[in-house]
């Protein structure tokens, strides 16, 4: 019997055999239209199920979220019994806002080491990796023990409901020992956590009057100007994070921000308060009688939705006329940076980018959070995107190359630890 050293070695070896299919089957997603709304997916999974059904070891199913809405789940099982690894995706696109300011074909077109279309970054590209690596586990799955499981979403772009939570739900086999997200990111940067998120309208109502009668009318704008105000003192709330998340967001800044932005650090320790819409009166002349704002609130490690929503209807309920509606919420998550499904994939893209990568929390929400509340470690490593949500979107195809290689060894090593 061969020694495992030589297994991994051949397993690694033989990597290069279907590796040039990836930017191709990352095409071939692009080119199905699944833009949000209406995030129809039907085609998608259709797709999906062609480039993978030349493959019996992969069992393919489709869990519907809604009539429109598919949900994949394809599975690997390996040569004994052992743990289960998933990766995780979607399907679902932001909207092509303005076809007139794309200088290549939005459906997908390979031009100078890129590829570009909508959707490549977030995330049809990724798929194509997991796809590969799931490719590749099933040729050698003699080799490794368990079972590796793939999920791909139909909706994620609305918050994941009908999407990787319907299949947490739902599906048997969308929950394992740990899962890899191939949402958009960078093999330089492993993202061990989110923050929460509260969405939120305020409603101020008013008494109407001529604006010379200013003494006569209550105005609902001011009213809703001064719980604003109260709001935005949020961004100085004090924030006690593990020391493990702080010294991992420090350790991180010199490669993170370069890709994510700078002051991306701050933003990922601090609570964020954004008025997204603003909208009340009727004429220049009136005193209003109505007035509606909508907010975003990004919460740390280190706080949690309890704390910060006291505080958002404390400021409510000292205004009189004013009302709070709280349309989503959920608390920041996050896995130890040192956890081993962590620590195999970076060694992993130490040895294939030849750079070790940091580790950090994402400032997006993305459906890992949603892993991390059902108990799930969690990572994300994705693609690095460029022009993502607008014009000319593409990723490197050497580094989708690369990221695919990733997945496959990681998978490979997790799934043999004894």
């Amino acid at each position: 019997m061969p020694k495992a050293t030589n297994v991994r070695e051949a397993f690694a070896a033989d990597l290069g055999r279907e590796r040039d299919m990836i930017p191709a089957m990352a095409k071939a997603l692009i080119a199905c239209r699944c833009e949000t709304p209406l995030g129809d997916t039907r085609a998608m999974a259709d797709a999906v199920d062609r480039l993978v059904g030349d493959v019996p070891e992969i069992e393919f199913e489709r869990h519907a979220g809604a009539p429109h809405i598919v949900n994949l789940v394809m599975r690997v099982r390996g040569g004994r019994p052992g743990r289960r690894l998933i990766f995780n995706g979607h399907m679902d696109t932001f909207p092509l806002v303005d076809a007139t300011r794309w200088t290549v074909d939005p459906a997908g077109e390979e031009r100078d080491g890129r590829l570009y279309g909508l959707g490549s970054s977030d995330m049809k590209s990724g798929l194509a990796a997991i796809l590969f690596a799931l490719r590749h586990l099933a040729r050698h799955r003699e080799t490794w023990a368990g079972e590796v499981v793939a999920t791909f979403a139909g909706d994620e772009e609305t918050m994941g409901e009908m999407g990787s939570q319907f299949l947490l739900d739902t599906a048997p086999h969308a929950r394992g020992h740990a899962m890899i997200s191939a949402d958009a990111g960078s093999p330089r940067v492993l993202r061990f956590g989110e923050k929460g998120m509260i969405w939120l309208t305020l409603q101020a109502r008013g008494r109407s009057s001529h604006a010379a009668h200013v003494h006569r009318g209550d105005s609902a704008i001011d009213k809703l100007l001064a719980v604003i105000g109260e709001l935005q003192k949020l961004r100085h709330f004090t924030v006690n994070a593990p020391a493990a998340v702080t010294a991992a967001i420090a350790e991180a800044a010199a490669i993170s921000e370069p890709l994510s932005g700078a002051g991306e650090s701050d933003v990922l320790q601090s609570v964020t308060v954004t008025i997204g819409t603003i909208k009340g009166g009727r004429l220049r002349n009136l005193v209003s009688d109505a007035a509606e704002a909508t907010a975003d609130i990004r919460i740390p490690i280190g706080v949690t939705v309890g704390e910060i929503e006291a505080l958002v209807l404390g400021a409510v309920a000292a205004h009189e006329g004013v009302e709070c509606v709280i349309e989503r919420r959920f608390e920041p998550t996050w896995t130890p940076p040192d956890h081993e499904v962590i620590e195999l994939l970076a060694r992993n893209c130490t040895k294939v980018i030849g750079a070790p990568p940091v580790r950090n929390m994402r400032v997006g929400a993305s459906d890992a959070r949603l892993y991390r509340r059902a108990g799930v470690p969690t990572v994300v490593c994705g693609l690095t995107p460029y022009n993502m949500g607008g014009a000319d979107e593409y990723v490197d195809i050497g580094e989708l190359l690369a990221v695919g290689d990733i997945f496959a060894l990681t998978a490979f090593d997790f799934l043999n630890v004894t």
